[in-house]
């Protein structure tokens, strides 16, 4: 007995430019709050979503640059002010 339907190619399509497009709004929000969380979580789902063949790569590679930009924005204040967190 099958309670649901079967993935079908459409809806891992639309899973994966889900994931592109979380990758992406992660990364940004990872610039301003938690990016020592958001940058390797917005990484993660780039790159789940550029192995699923995201319809939307752009949107993938935005995220994935965003999360490198939410790590490099990290180590640039702990080399700054020798914490893990920064405050303006």
């Amino acid at each position: 007995m099958q309670l649901t339907a079967p993935a079908t190619r459409r809806t891992a399509a639309r899973d994966a430019d889900g994931m592109a497009v979380a990758s992406f709004i992660l990364g940004l929000l990872g610039l301003l709050v938690l990016n020592l969380f958001l940058g390797p979580v917005a990484i993660a789902l780039a790159g789940v979503a550029l192995w699923r063949g995201t319809t939307r790569p752009g949107r993938a590679y935005l995220g994935l640059g965003l999360g490198i930009a939410d790590l490099l924005v990290l180590l640039a204040f702990m080399q700054a002010d020798n914490t893990v967190s920064w405050n303006f």
